[in-house]
């Protein structure tokens, strides 16, 4: 292995200097044109100095031309440059130099240079944090959000398996039973399932705790917030009858990961070294936040669940709309933990004394979180990821099933906006079934329970589900929609510069990454460039994580050689390119806005000529909210916005071009003259539109052709320009 810590190598003895050999990695949240267009600049940099390079780009989709072990050993120093975490762990022993994506955009001479004196990267350590230099490049999440949407999105698929696979098993085996709700015979092949979809719901705790941790301290924390959620999960290890669910295991994540982060820093003996990430940091860490847990967080939330019961049975006798309100709002504040729980067992436990009423309450307000988070994206699908809307769908049917995890995705990825809005809904549904008098003869709830015969005071029951759901619905969408334009105001601050936002979460990071993913699950795409411009294929992979986290994209779905072929007979078809999505009556020679968003309605109303715009306010509206998440502005006077909307009937693509430019808050603080609009319906196949965004993308990196299309004189002249993107 190259000694990274020495100068860079200068031959073999023979006189002759050896090329400096460099790599590089990639990488943002929210698309591929920046992932790409860093790339590029670092190859064309290094390409310029006599530097060998190779570089990984990583997008949301999966690996291509991944970094492997020879790479690695023979280089002299690696650049990362992204806005999400990438695994460093194999680069242990090389200078690694950190930094946003946007620095590696702005300033990759400087980059190159820099990476030659950067720290060695050791195992388990972090070399230096991302850089958001002066100029306000390379602006990321906080390590938190992105620990948090990492862990979501490991979570997610858990939540939906056992949530579904209980849900069925109980609508198909299940029948009621006033001494123990909704029963499943037990030697029935519905028990089995019942039994299978248990097992995934009691892992989701611990594998959100244990991502956050890893996102954090990476695998050395994994076993300690594992089993931290695990431990925080269950009540009885600290004489709570119930646990502190999703709330605990994000507490228990994140003790864990800095915890591990702090163990770190210990100075050890050098024959140590090797055990310390496998044996001994898992142990003491282990070991100390279980015990922290047992002995100090666990008394405190065992308090909580004994004085809640007490203060609930004082009330028994109060305004039944009073406490249906206040049994809705702690069945909807944590969804598993020891506030629902004391609201639901409560209610259960009134049963057998003939007071069937406030079980009622609790009855209409359980299904009202997953019903009105499923419910709220379906109201305004731009507001979340296809992951997050797929997960949306999972909710509503665990809604249907009284089974109110399946809101916790949501209240994990966005807790400030989704945990308020909850316990609106559930207050409403359970102040309407107080009022209307609905008793539930099982402890169950939800839709299944009326259905099934054990609810009195069916219409009011539903009623109150229905109203209850609707209203979280709205407040959901109303906070999270508060809370992006609250983003946006931010990003249009920032000096030009970019702030992803992945979409998290996922409800999922990671998905992905992920995704929410940040530090998200997701295996973004890469390309090869090596010491050169040219450009390369991406090849795709289905989307992990999302991460995070804000509107998630993903890799094109075929190389450009690929779709060069496939698409030869439809550029004459329609005299377009792009797969005939571009044609002379979307181009125009002059644009007219000076605003980005005047621009944006004016490309709009562009490519509402072809008559496959259904909505020009709702297509700019959509792509206004795609710039809030980060600019789509690129450097090199480009800016391609774009946005995937029903509001399109067919997939589109307008260019323009302007004299003066736009300012479009662009990486290098250019403003934008050659612009192109992508708009695809929700329902194209795959990520057409990212598939256009890639194709241009990596053509837009030739000035070459930068050049000629803004010397092009008029509309038929620039499509054959354009003719060259494939």
């Amino acid at each position: 292995m190259t000694n990274p810590a020495g100068p860079p190598p200068t031959g073999d003895g023979g006189g002759e200097r050896q090329r400096l050999k460099l790599l590089a990695v990639t990488a943002c949240p929210t698309g591929i044109a920046h992932t790409y267009m860093a790339a590029e600049k670092l190859a064309q940099a290094a390409e310029r100095r006599g530097i060998d390079m190779k570089v990984e780009t990583q997008g949301s989709i999966g690996a291509e031309n991944v970094l492997d072990d020879n790479d690695v050993n023979h280089a002299d120093g690696v650049i990362v440059a992204a806005d999400k975490d990438v695994d460093l762990s194999r680069f242990v022993g090389k200078r690694v130099l950190t930094v946003g994506v946007a620095e590696g955009i702005r300033h990759p001479e400087q980059l190159i240079e820099r990476v030659l004196s950067a720290p060695v990267h050791i195992e388990g350590g972090t070399p230096s944090a991302p850089t958001n230099s002066a100029a306000g490049g390379g602006k990321e999440r906080s390590i938190g959000y992105k620990a948090l949407m990492n862990g979501v999105s490991y979570m997610i698929p858990f939540v939906v398996v056992g949530g579904l696979l209980i849900a069925i098993s109980l609508s198909l085996g299940g029948h009621t039973d006033p001494s123990g709700g909704l029963v499943i015979p037990k030697d029935s092949f519905w028990m089995d399932v019942n039994n299978i979809g248990v097992i995934g719901f009691t892992l989701m705790v611990p594998i959100l705790s244990g991502y956050i941790a890893y996102a954090i301290g990476d695998r050395p924390a994994l076993v300690p917030g594992m089993i931290g959620g695990w431990i925080a999960n269950t009540g009885e290890l600290y004489g709570s009858k119930a646990g502190a669910g999703f709330i605990g295991a994000i507490v228990t994540g994140f003790l864990a990961g800095y915890l591990v982060l702090w163990i770190k820093k210990v100075k050890v003996p050098k024959f140590a070294q090797p055990i310390m990430p496998i044996i001994v940091i898992p142990i003491v860490a282990t070991t100390a936040l279980g015990l922290f847990f047992i002995y100090v967080l666990g008394k405190p939330i065992s308090w909580v669940f004994e004085h809640l019961t007490d203060w609930l049975s004082g009330m028994t006798g109060t305004s039944a709309i009073l406490l249906g309100a206040i049994l809705g709002l702690m069945i909807a504040f944590d969804m598993g933990g020891p506030v629902n729980k004391t609201a639901f067992l409560f209610g259960a436990g009134l049963i057998a004394t003939g007071n069937q009423t406030v079980m009622g309450m609790c009855a209409a307000a359980i299904p009202v979180m997953p019903l009105g988070q499923g419910l709220a994206t379906l109201i305004r699908k731009r507001l979340y990821t296809e992951q997050e809307r797929e997960t949306g769908l999972a909710s509503l049917f665990m809604g249907c099933f009284g089974i109110s995890e399946g809101a916790i995705p949501f209240a994990a990825a966005r807790p400030a906006q989704v945990i308020p809005a909850n316990m609106l809904g559930g207050a409403v549904a359970g102040a309407i079934a107080g009022v209307a008098g609905v008793e539930d003869a099982v402890p169950h709830g939800g839709p299944i329970v009326a259905v099934l015969g054990a609810v009195s005071g069916v219409p009011m029951f539903f009623v109150a589900v229905v109203i209850g759901s609707v209203v979280t619905a709205l407040a959901t969408v109303a906070l999270v929609d508060l809370s992006e334009r609250g983003g946006r105001g931010a990003a249009a601050g920032g000096a030009g510069a970019a702030v992803p936002v992945p979409e998290p979460v996922p409800a999922g990071v990671g998905a992905g990454g992920v995704g929410v993913g940040g530090g998200t699950a997701s295996r973004p795409a890469v390309r090869e460039t090596v010491g050169s411009s040219a450009s390369p294929a991406a090849t795709p992979a289905p989307p992990a994580t999302p991460a995070p986290p804000a509107v998630r994209e993903t890799a094109a779905s075929e190389t450009p050689e690929e779709a060069a072929d496939s698409n030869t007979g439809a550029e004459t078809r329609v005299d377009g390119v792009l797969s005939g999505y571009l044609t002379q009556e979307t181009v125009k020679v002059e644009l007219g806005a000076d605003g980005k968003e005047s621009a944006i309605r004016e490309m709009s109303e562009l490519l509402a000529r072809t008559g496959k715009v259904a909505d020009v306010d709702e297509l700019v509206a959509c792509a206004l909210r795609r710039e809030a998440q980060g600019t789509t502005g690129l450097g090199e006077e480009i800016a391609i916005p774009h946005a995937k909307t029903d509001a399109v009937t067919e997939p589109v693509v307008g260019f323009a071009r302007s004299a003066e430019g736009v300012e479009w808050g662009s990486l290098d603080g250019t403003k934008a003259r050659l612009l192109f609009m992508i708009a695809v319906p929700e329902a194209a196949a795959g990520d057409e539109h990212l598939r256009i965004l890639a194709l241009l993308s990596r053509q837009l990196m030739d000035a070459g052709f930068r050049d000629r299309l803004l010397a092009a004189p008029d509309e038929p002249a620039l499509l054959g320009v354009l003719r060259e993107v494939g």
